[in-house]
């Protein structure tokens, strides 16, 4: 993966100071290889596209999805950014906030079970 576009950069740094609550919430528990020794960046530019949480040797992309992802236009947008990140060589995995805040430990699973999965 090359470097990111110099305009998205200033769009991704917004990102990152306004992240959501469950986003703020599992950053806690992915930086600093806190999870597996594997490390996460946030809002990582991939293509057009920001990826929540990136894990680039597993090549592993978290995406948390709140209530505004449930739309018929937003399950389509995610079909098509999934499909583009699948085709550029990452696994996408889900996460919804509901399962950030009341259940954590199984998140946390579900990520460490797809690295597992994934070449180092």
């Amino acid at each position: 993966m090359r470097g990111p576009n110099r305009k998205s950069v200033p769009t991704a740094r917004r990102l990152r100071r306004h992240s959501t609550n469950a986003e703020s919430r599992l950053w806690a528990e992915l930086r600093n290889r806190q999870l597996g020794d594997f490390k996460f960046v946030r809002q990582e530019p991939v293509g057009d596209y920001f990826a929540d949480f990136v894990c680039r040797e597993a090549r592993l992309i978290v995406e948390v999805d709140g209530a505004t992802h449930s739309t018929d236009e937003e399950l389509h947008k995610n079909v098509t950014r999934t499909a583009f990140l699948e085709r550029v060589g990452f696994k996408v995995i889900r996460v919804q906030n509901d399962d950030v805040y009341n259940a954590m430990e199984g998140v946390l699973r579900t990520i460490l079970t797809a690295l597992a999965s994934s070449a180092r």
